[in-house]
């Protein structure tokens, strides 16, 4: 079960999450029983259970590419998944409401958007462009969101949501970058990712397009509300993500994994570094 659940992918919703709450301006010490179910929220339950949702509607896909999968392989039987997977989701809106409304609400989003990116008939992950956004969406936008506001007690402040949404929209060219690893497999199997449809030099232009500017909207916004130090860290970490963009241009295939442990890496540091920044706007 805990193989189904994927740990290995909760770190990014629990580093968004964690920059929502510094963002926040609130003491840690004055939410932390909230802290942490929030933490646990991001993290093994709506995270956790999107990748039971994810496995269990792509079995059969499974049973051929990994076999050794935990539903494919017999490990997780019958419809145990399934079940799995809807249990995840109903725990997780009883934690997000036990938390407070807002959270409650984000938490029905967040799993309204587990469900249509795997499960057919909208299966989101079958679109090359719509399901990079719901994942990015979900993955970075919501769980800030989420983040904030359970240390606010309700919606956090206008500018804390605007610097997330920008963020969230970058991360689109994050999950494209993803599909890298699988152009051959996918171009056989009909699945149209961005690399697919574009090809991949045209892909990896959007990609860094896409990740490069609402990063240097958010230090325009920063340097105009005042934080000056932030707005120039972020926009230094851009300028940094463009050297190794070069290189992830020339040849995407093979340079996308080295750009995931790089830019990516500068990416989520800019994340916190605003983060930390918007405190003083508490």
């Amino acid at each position: 079960m805990l193989t189904l659940l994927k740990p290995v992918t909760w770190f990014p919703p629990m580093w968004a999450f964690m920059c929502g709450v510094v963002s926040s301006g609130v003491p840690l010490a004055d939410r932390l029983g909230f802290l942490i179910a929030g933490m646990m929220l991001a993290g093994p339950l709506v995270c956790g259970n999107s990748q039971a949702i994810n496995d269990w509607f792509d079995r059969h896909v499974d049973a051929i590419n990994e076999p050794d999968r935990p539903i494919p392989s017999g490990r997780v039987p019958g419809r145990w998944g399934l079940y799995i997977a809807v249990a995840g989701s109903i725990i997780s809106l009883g934690v997000g409401f036990a938390i407070n409304t807002v959270v409650g609400w984000a938490t029905v989003l967040g799993v309204f958007l587990a469900w249509i990116y795997s499960a057919p008939p909208i299966r989101a992950k079958a679109n090359g462009w719509w399901g990079p956004l719901v994942c990015a969406a979900a993955y970075e936008g919501l769980t800030w969101f989420t983040g904030a506001a359970v240390m606010v007690g309700g919606v956090p402040d206008s500018r804390i949501i605007a610097v997330l949404c920008l963020y969230a929209l970058g991360a689109h060219g994050i999950m494209v970058l993803n599909d890298f690893k699988a152009v051959e497999g996918d171009r056989v199997s009909g699945v149209r990712s961005i690399p697919v449809m574009l090809g991949e030099r045209r892909a990896a232009h959007l990609a860094c397009w896409t990740m490069a500017i609402p990063q240097l909207i958010v230090a325009l916004l920063l340097s105009r509300w005042g934080l000056i130090f932030p707005a120039a860290l972020v926009a230094f970490s851009v300028a940094s993500q463009f050297v190794f963009m070069q290189k992830l241009i020339a040849n995407p295939a093979r340079e996308a994994p080295l750009y995931n442990a790089t830019g990516v890496s500068l990416y989520v540091l800019g994340m916190l570094t605003a983060a930390i920044g918007m405190r003083g706007l508490a």
